[in-house]
């Protein structure tokens, strides 16, 4: 089905992964509401389940309390669902794809416990700069290679190009994480906002970020594509 993004929006979705050039609000400022988490299961049941969730400020939690963030929240899903979940926050507010790529084998190496899974949910600060599309894309294919390095599943969450930015780019853009996901055999979320970017409520005051209620929103639409994207044999025990 297509779908088609209001300059609005599309100017939210851009700046929705942040600027190193910003000061995060205060917490209390930023989440007015009670974000939408899941009591998580009294017990657990089997080993831990090791997920690294890397990507830019739609990670690190802009804005709002540290428990209310994207892997915070996940975290408390999957453990409702009596999955031993432990998900280290590699957020970095301002990373571009460039930056990711930089990063990710010394992150994956710092671990505690070499990840089960690692989420890839990077390129929207590449659309802040307008980075040329192949650039992106030559990126997330490097830290893709660099997971299977690593011999770390991996999960891709995708980004969408505003068509401010022209039909070409667009095109090229948005056939980054498709392709990609196809190329390497992961799973793909084609467009991580894809449940709360139509409404202008779900962002803080700065009209860019996700409010922490929103957030637990796109963990609601995401969380069954996680648990699918954990290898088998790191969820046997719990099951």
């Amino acid at each position: 089905m297509k779908r088609i993004i209001a300059s609005t929006s599309a100017l939210a979705l851009l700046a929705a992964c942040g600027s190193t050039e910003d000061e995060a609000p205060a917490p209390a400022e930023a989440a007015q509401a009670t974000p939408v988490v899941p009591e998580a299961a009294a017990d657990p049941q089997g080993e831990a389940v090791h997920i690294l969730a890397f990507g830019d400020s739609l990670f690190a939690g802009y804005g709002v309390e540290a428990g209310q963030s994207y892997p915070a929240q996940l975290e408390a899903a999957l453990r409702a669902r009596g999955i031993n979940a432990n998900i280290a926050n590699a957020g970095v507010s301002g990373d571009t794809t460039q930056a990711g790529r930089d990063r990710l084998a010394f992150t994956i190496d710092g671990q505690p416990h070499k990840p089960d899974l690692v989420i890839i949910e990077l390129g929207g600060n590449d659309l802040l700069r307008s980075i040329p599309p192949e650039q992106t894309r030559s990126n997330l294919r490097r830290m893709l290679e660099i997971a299977r390095e690593k011999d770390v599943p991996a999960i891709l969450f995708g980004m969408r190009a505003p068509p401010n930015l022209g039909e070409e780019f667009v095109s090229q853009y948005d056939a980054i994480y498709r392709e990609l996901a196809e190329q390497f055999d992961v799973p793909l979320v084609p467009f991580f906002l894809e449940s709360i970017y139509r409404d202008p409520g779900n962002f803080q005051s700065d009209r860019i970020h996700p409010t922490a209620t929103a957030i637990g929103t796109l963990v609601e639409d995401t969380a069954d594509e996680v648990v699918a994207a954990i290898p088998e044999q790191a969820t046997a025990t719990a099951e």
